[in-house]
């Protein structure tokens, strides 16, 4: 499900530059030139999302030029690995605007680093594409050049409160993972809980060095 969503989320970006460029090729045509288009990208290669990432990326787009092979337009990515750090992003995200001049960068996975690009790519009048984030106060800024492809929090907070009514709960103690995806559900699954007139009863935050030993538990449990 998760490589489907990546692999229509790129061959929309593909067929989207096809079409914007679509009269710069028919003036071409005749000499059978291609037309290149840069596109950056900005992941963490040292996790599984930037690593599934970027093995979704490289597939769809050799499926589509193999699909369509009398394309002009040629997309080339140039990737940049973020190491989970946001400082890191925004200069590797500098780094392709301005030495590589991108026309779009994608893959800020964290709300963090797609806080920071965002900026950059209003500055610059470079779009900044996110599969990942989905805290829904990057929606808030208004950004023209950012587009957040996840859908946000908001989106599955009222299916978790849904859940909780359909088991008859009046109190929960929502778990969180101490990330930006942790910490960006848990206002919103708050109010959601709340307006529902479910009583939260605090929250139970989990280190990051938590997830090895919960990968191990669920392991355990389903053998």
């Amino acid at each position: 499900m998760v490589k489907n969503n990546f692999i229509k989320f790129v061959y929309s970006l593909i067929i989207f530059y096809s079409w914007s460029l679509s009269f710069m090729i028919m003036g071409m045509a005749q000499r059978n030139e291609t037309v290149m288009v840069k596109v950056g990208g900005v992941i963490d290669l040292t996790g599984m999302v930037g690593k599934m990432g970027l093995s979704c990326i490289n597939m769809s787009l050799s499926d589509f030029y193999l699909s369509h092979p009398h394309y002009n337009t040629r997309i080339q990515f140039s990737f940049r690995d973020s190491h989970g750090d946001v400082v890191t992003a925004a200069a590797q995200a500098l780094e392709l605007i301005q030495n590589e001049q991108v026309q779009a960068i994608l893959g800020p996975v964290t709300t963090m680093e797609a806080n920071f690009m965002i900026h950059l790519g209003d500055k610059a009048h470079v779009p900044i594409i996110t599969f990942s984030a989905t805290s829904p106060s990057l929606s808030m800024l208004k950004s023209p050049y950012f587009f957040q492809i996840a859908h946000n929090d908001l989106a599955q907070v009222n299916a978790i409160t849904s859940m909780v009514q359909a088991f008859g709960w009046k109190q929960v103690v929502p778990i969180y993972v101490d990330n930006s995806f942790g910490e960006g559900l848990i206002p919103s699954l708050t109010i959601s809980l709340q307006q529902a007139y479910i009583r939260v009863l605090g929250n139970n935050l989990l280190g990051r060095c938590c997830n090895s030993w919960i990968d191990e538990d669920v392991d355990d449990g389903s053998t």
